[in-house]
């Protein structure tokens, strides 16, 4: 399949990743992406950005090189109550997507029953739109539970390009992610595909995505990286539904 949008990229913002903002674009719309996100580590991990870097996204275009882009975070979740490591306010007002994950930097990892927790209460809340790479076997978690969850709520699961690689710190996560897929499959429940690139060589590079969603036949219908309107809509359903009272997700003309 064509992959026209990538939602998980880092640039030296994080700390650890080694490109600049406009390298990464720069690299995207080579690619032919429509559409791409850049999600700096919020607090929590050595070396990050603060809060400050988020609050002046503002100055960046959303669109150069032909090419849509959203500034956002990947946030950590630190707790087995889902608690995130960047405020309220700040996502609210400051960022176009949101993605939080587990980190064992800045987290203590648990059983099954306390990850789990951790990762639901997560895809409850309003402000989070994906749930980036639930496939570490260090960090074990309820497949079917994740589903359901992500199901009711519009929330997107991550198929994490990066953690596919020979070289991730990541366990198992060939195997973890063949058993989410097969779960959102027979639920039909979407996914989305990101590429956690720390480099402007990784961003839109779906190589190890690609063999595994080849590999166990998972329907295109259910990858919303096929279409930037489908993963909106996503997004937009997920906010509606989980947000009273608040601006929701619009897309933009």
């Amino acid at each position: 399949m064509e992959f026209k949008l990538d939602m998980h990229t880092h640039t030296i913002a994080s700390g650890h990743a080694y490109a600049t903002v406009l390298e990464m674009i720069r690299a995207a719309a080579d690619r032919g992406l429509e559409l791409l996100g850049i999600t700096e580590h919020a607090q929590g991990l050595p070396g990050t950005c603060g809060n400050m870097y988020f609050q002046n996204m503002r100055v960046i275009p959303r669109k150069m090189y032909g090419m849509e882009i959203m500034m956002g975070a990947e946030i950590n979740i630190l707790d087995y109550n889902g608690t995130l490591s960047l405020e309220e306010e700040f996502i609210d007002k400051n960022l176009d997507i949101r993605i939080a994950g587990i980190h064992d930097l800045c987290y203590d990892i648990g059983t099954v029953s306390q990850n789990t927790q951790a990762i639901v209460r997560a895809i409850e809340n309003p402000q989070v739109d994906i749930i980036s790479h639930p496939d570490d076997s260090r960090i074990p978690i309820d497949y079917e539970t994740i589903v359901d969850a992500a199901k009711e709520n519009h929330t997107l699961l991550e198929v994490n390009n990066s953690s596919l690689d020979c070289l991730s710190s990541r366990v198992g996560a060939w195997d973890n992610l063949q058993v989410m897929l097969k779960i959102c499959e027979d639920k039909k429940v979407p996914v989305i595909a990101d590429t956690d690139s720390h480099f402007a060589d990784a961003v839109g590079v779906f190589d190890h995505v690609s063999v595994l969603l080849k590999e166990i036949d998972f329907p295109e219908e259910l990858v919303v990286n096929r279409s930037v309107d489908f993963l909106k809509a996503e997004i937009r359903k997920h906010r509606e539904i989980l947000t009273i009272g608040k601006q929701v997700y619009q897309t933009e003309d």
